[in-house]
């Protein structure tokens, strides 16, 4: 039996869950546990899209377990496995190293998710989870030279101080990536958000970014980097984080964000149903749209169905969204706006909601009802 096969094994019969979450998909109203998840974690405010740069304490957060508390004076960064020379490395280590500065739009990889019918029973995202920070910090790949990597590694294992249990299986957080992506010149070891140290909330004092995949492959908190000659197969990687069909599907592994557009709501809105009001007359619509996939090549707003397209800005960066804008005169009544993007690999945002297991890379156009009065 395989060691995927044996998490399975065991998490089926300590919770009697097939899988990586807490009950069957729901058309229910939010439980109880639903909510305790979306108060401890939260999303960005769409009016928050008109930075260029989120600030820290709008930028999305997703913490699966506790924040732990680290004394950065006694923490150390442990890089080992198949390596010629083990590395044990401390923050005033780290500052001393080569860095670099990169603006990256990370994403939840269950954006979007309460907006599935039926709804799978995790964090209920809507559709803000997520934000773009300049990430400053050591290259991955100097490190990993440093250490020197055997010819017969496979992944790079990404562990962090943050500890838990999920779906009965007790664990620190972990995933791997792939070697070759590991190398990659631009995935950083960050210790600083948009110039100032990381927030604890944000993995202080030292996390990994990952330019293009989603948040779950960014691991924060991080206590040991570990060079693997087999594919890793821990809980976060075995069985959370992948597009299923049902429970008994192995899937295949969330990895890189597909593309999205969203919209800045336009006028004010109600306070308790967000609905969005404003005078009538001329408008700017104004967003952003990002792809992990390829650049975007165009964004699309739709005003009552219709279509038209929207002027795009140059990204920051290859993996930093990108501003849209387009003039709108809003006539009295009652409209509906959307916006749909399109990535250079051929990608476009689908008009409804592709259903998953897990509630994975739902990437469905965002719509907004306004009153013009």
């Amino acid at each position: 039996m395989s060691r995927h096969s044996a998490v399975l094994k065991n998490t089926r019969r300590q919770t009697g869950k097939p899988g990586a979450h807490s009950g069957e998909p729901s058309h229910g109203p939010l439980t109880a546990e639903e909510l305790q998840l979306a108060v401890r974690n939260h999303s960005m405010p769409l009016e928050a899209l008109r930075h260029d740069t989120t600030p820290p304490g709008l930028h999305y957060v997703l913490t699966h377990f506790d924040i732990p508390f680290i004394d950065p004076g006694h923490w150390h960064l442990q890089i080992g496995g198949a390596v010629q020379r083990s590395l044990e490395l401390s923050l005033r280590a780290l500052l001393r190293a080569p860095s670099i500065s990169l603006p990256v739009t990370l994403e939840c990889a269950g954006n979007g998710r309460s907006l599935l019918k039926p709804r799978p029973l995790s964090q209920p995202w809507v559709l803000e989870g997520v934000g773009t920070a300049v990430w400053t910090g050591v290259p991955l790949a100097y490190l990993l030279t440093q250490a020197g990597v055997e010819e017969d590694a496979v992944e790079v294992l990404f562990s962090g101080a943050d500890a838990g249990v999920q779906s009965g299986v007790p664990q620190h957080y972990a995933r791997s990536l792939p070697i070759e992506e590991a190398l990659r010149p631009d995935v950083v070891l960050a210790y600083r958000m948009n110039g100032a140290d990381l927030p604890p909330q944000h993995g202080y004092p030292l996390r990994l970014v990952v330019p293009g995949w989603y948040g779950m492959a960014s691991v924060k908190w991080l206590s040991s980097i570990k060079v693997l000659t087999k594919p890793y197969d821990g809980f976060q990687q075995a069985l959370a984080y992948r597009y299923q069909d049902d429970a008994d599907d192995a899937g295949t592994p969330v990895t890189w964000i597909k593309v999205r557009s969203l919209m800045v709501p336009p006028g004010v809105p109600d306070f308790f149903t967000r609905t969005r009001v404003l005078p009538p007359g001329p408008v700017m619509l104004t967003g952003r749209a990002w792809s992990g996939q390829g650049a975007v090549q165009r964004v699309e707003v739709g005003i009552d169905g219709k279509w038209a397209p929207a002027h795009l800005e140059h990204p920051a960066a290859p993996f930093a969204w990108c501003a849209w804008s387009m003039p709108w005169v809003a006539d009295p009544g009652e409209h509906e706006l959307a916006c749909r993007a399109t990535d250079a690999s051929g990608a476009e945002q689908p008009l409804e909601p592709v259903w998953n297991y897990q509630g994975m890379g739902n990437n469905v156009v965002q719509r907004i009802k306004v009153t013009v009065q």
